[in-house]
């Protein structure tokens, strides 16, 4: 293709900014390029000289082209120059890149992030009991019912952080998190995120045009001087995070925590999405940020680690004004989720069976991670404290380390797709315990600890 010759932005550029800030230059220029205005293999003029003409720092231009190459919307080509995209696709996403294609070879495999089938009530039994206690006909469903079943909806506000104003099922905490974000993120508004996140809610920010903010944990959740300073700049649209048993670190909000992160959002406008992914299977209590603002935060609590991820169920509650434009757009849709799926659900909430297998799981899990962190110490290998089916495993080389694994048969998430921000403190691994089973924990711990071992010899090799 012929590149377009260089141009300058048109001169009433600047009156359609929204402001004068990162975030209004990108979503001026993604405007302009939706809407053909500007089109594909146009360069566009560079840093320098876009901040003379709109009179702002190149920083600020930088920051903005950053924001519009995170979705593919332009393309920077060296010296030749900064150009539109030829199409609008976002680069391969951090969820693709964890979860790459195995072949199957290995002995273990704790890549996936996901529970043990072992450990999952008997969806079966569930079926049977439902088939059995509802007369005929009780299960048949026309477009205009209710979209989440009542007898689910009073039984959730029994048991939910808040009398909130509105519930809805989704398919799934991701699916809720997307649909919230489509509702309420604009392009380039800035949305703070935990360091380390789980690597969707990266991806869906970056197609948004979203800017992740990256704010650093520690075992009780958000470090409270760099949320703090997260509202230094342009204000952010929303914060997201994991309530409990944080993915990838297990981390989980104490109380104290809350109330330091509460007492800085209180003059912050904010949204906050809030999703509580392990709430069957974490052992730490729930202390929700998100209840503290009951105006402007939504709870997403997801059944798919406790329950089975084939129910594809997840519950939102919060107020009308952020939920109910998600029921509206998703009407255009997929409509609700299976009513027959929410029954399958009610009907194992309300099981003693169930309820004790999720208990049992619950219980499985620590012991299981208690277990691999002791066999770990033995080895001088620290792993820190945390909830739910994930341990976050420091390595002095991920590459390295994940090449050892791999030569012993052992399979593991690789950690930078998790890492928000831009220069790691060091490097990781995920481990997830739900593939673990009867594994022998001593030959493994001993894996585990060669490959962060190796991992300084092989570093001091490659640089001799």
């Amino acid at each position: 293709m012929t590149e377009a010759s260089p141009t300058a932005l048109p001169a009433d550029f600047a009156g359609d900014l929204d402001e004068r800030t990162a975030a209004g230059i990108a979503a001026a220029i993604g405007r302009r390029i939706r809407s053909g205005a500007l089109a594909p293999g146009t360069r566009l003029p560079t840093v320098r000289e876009m901040a003379r003409e709109l009179r702002v720092s190149p920083a600020t231009v930088s920051q903005a082209w950053r924001a519009l190459a995170a979705t593919g919307a332009i393309t920077a080509r060296g010296r030749a120059g900064t150009f539109v995209g030829e199409t609008q696709q976002a680069p391969i996403g951090r969820y693709q890149r964890l979860h790459s294609q195995s072949d199957n070879a290995f002995r273990v495999d704790l890549s996936h992030g996901t529970p043990d089938p072992a450990l999952l009530p008997d969806l079966a039994a569930a079926l049977h009991a439902l088939s059995r206690d509802t007369a005929p006909g009780d299960l048949s469903a026309h477009y205009l019912g209710e979209a989440v079943l009542p007898a689910l909806a009073e039984t959730l506000r029994a048991d939910w952080p808040w009398p909130c104003e509105r519930l809805t099922v989704l398919d799934g905490a991701l699916d809720a998190v997307d649909r919230l974000l489509a509702a309420h993120v604009r392009f380039g508004d800035p949305v703070i995120v935990e360091d380390p996140c789980f690597p969707p809610f990266l991806d869906l920010l970056a197609r948004l045009g979203a800017r992740p903010i990256a704010v650093g944990l520690d075992e009780s959740g958000f470090l409270p001087e760099e949320f703090a300073r997260a509202f230094d700049g342009p204000a952010p649209r929303a914060v997201i995070l994991q309530p409990r048993a944080n993915n990838p670190t297990g981390a989980s909000l104490s109380a104290a925590r809350v109330r330091e992160l509460a007492a800085i959002l209180g003059s912050h406008p904010a949204l906050i999405i809030e999703d509580d992914h392990s709430a069957g299977i974490a052992t730490t209590p729930l202390r929700s940020l998100a209840a503290r603002f009951p105006d402007r935060g939504v709870y997403i609590r997801s059944y798919s680690k406790s329950h089975g991820a084939d129910l594809r169920l997840a519950v939102a509650g919060g107020p009308a004004a952020l939920l109910d434009p998600v029921v509206e757009r998703r009407m255009l849709g997929p409509g609700w989720s299976s009513r027959l799926l929410q029954r399958v659900l009610l009907t194992m909430l309300h099981d003693a069976g169930a309820r004790a297998t999720v208990a049992g799981a619950r219980l499985e899990y620590r012991r299981r991670a208690t277990v691999v962190r002791r066999a770990l110490a033995r080895h001088d290998v620290v792993v820190a404290a945390g909830d739910g089916i994930n341990l976050w495993l420091p390595v002095c080389d991920e590459n390295a380390a994940m090449i050892s694994l791999a030569a012993a048969g052992i399979k593991v998430a690789p950690g930078g797709p998790f890492e928000a921000g831009e220069r790691p403190v060091s490097d990781h691994l995920r481990l997830t315990l739900g593939a673990l089973g009867d594994t022998d924990i001593a030959w493994l711990a001993a894996e585990l600890a060669a490959a962060a071992t190796a991992t300084a010899t092989y570093r001091r090799i490659r640089r001799s």
